[in-house]
């Protein structure tokens, strides 16, 4: 694994042969400190603190020199000890890329697969979520959620009667705007999925307020969209220099700053940052291993970030 000081231009130099298609050896990433896990309340299975998105990043086609890079990132993803990959079938090729790449290079079952389904009709809810099956080249799907709500009462039957049945093993539900969480707070209390998936970020903390005490109140896990919200904070903070202090808790950029203070609350079970650069995936990574800041150093990193 890499050293968590790696910043993201040293990543780059370390995984400049992934542009030409050629992967790492894993040894180079085997050693370090090990990585943070949270488990899933509904089971105790745990999965790393860092996840990988994949909207719009993994929408390509297949065969093409930009489905070599995803078969590259998904590679060096699990070398450093990445587990969740987060999807939907609103992500254009995204899901048939992942489960193409996945199963030939051998590293299906290293991977906690989440999907979505994304419709208003049960038939084609059910549809939808059989052709996430053929994509994903598997029997069983770790987790599909209900994408932003859509039909939520509704596809929630489906998905409890597949984990009954044991074609998913877990149940979500998602939302990525904080106009949902009104809705998805409902959603919680009838549907008492296994996960929800929401926005939450130093730019945007409203789920703290009543989302993510719910979760922890009734033992949810929990998916963080949006972590950057949604990346324009890198201009900002271009030329600006991470805190000093933020080394008490092995943070050296502005991505683990970010990331860090994320899953540092006790509620949250993984963060998927979406990345296609593998530079940016090295330096996510450092985010969940080593020390992570403590209540009081939470409130200081926000203090930064007032007005965001």
């Amino acid at each position: 694994m890499l050293n968590n000081k790696v910043s993201r231009r040293q990543a780059a130099k370390l995984i400049g042969a992934t542009a030409a298609g050629a992967f790492l050896p894993v040894g180079l990433w085997a050693a370090g400190p090990s990585r943070i896990l949270r488990a899933i309340p509904a089971t105790g299975e745990k999965l790393p603190v860092i996840g990988l998105g994949s909207a719009l990043t993994f929408d390509v086609r297949s065969g093409s020199a930009a489905a070599k890079v995803v078969a590259e990132m998904i590679a060096l993803f699990v070398q450093q000890g990445g587990k969740l990959i987060d999807t939907s079938p609103a992500y254009g090729n995204a899901e048939s890329v992942i489960g193409d790449l996945a199963y030939k290079a051998g590293l299906t079952k290293s991977l906690f697969l989440a999907t979505k389904v994304w419709t208003r009709d049960k038939l084609q809810g059910l549809a939808q979520m059989e052709k996430s099956l053929q994509r994903f080249r598997t029997r069983t799907i770790d987790l599909i959620q209900v994408h932003n709500l859509s039909d939520v009462d509704r596809q929630m039957t489906s998905l409890n009667d597949w984990k009954a049945k044991g074609r998913i093993r877990y149940t979500g539900l998602t939302h990525s705007e904080r106009k949902g969480h009104g809705e998805m707070e409902r959603a919680i209390r009838v549907h008492k999925p296994d996960f929800i998936q929401i926005n939450y970020s130093l730019m945007d903390r409203a789920a703290a307020q009543r989302i993510l005490p719910l979760a922890r109140e009734m033992r949810i896990a929990v998916l963080i969209n949006r972590p950057f919200g949604g990346g324009g904070i890198f201009q900002i903070l271009a030329g600006k220099k991470v805190p000093a202090w933020a080394a008490e808790f092995d943070c050296h950029t502005w991505a683990q700053f970010l990331l860090k203070w994320i899953v540092s609350h006790p509620a949250v079970t993984c963060v998927i940052p979406a990345t296609n650069d593998p530079k940016h995936l090295a330096d996510n990574m450092s985010a969940g291993v080593g020390r992570l800041p403590d209540p009081k150093t939470r409130e200081r990193m926000a203090a930064l970030f007032v007005g965001f």
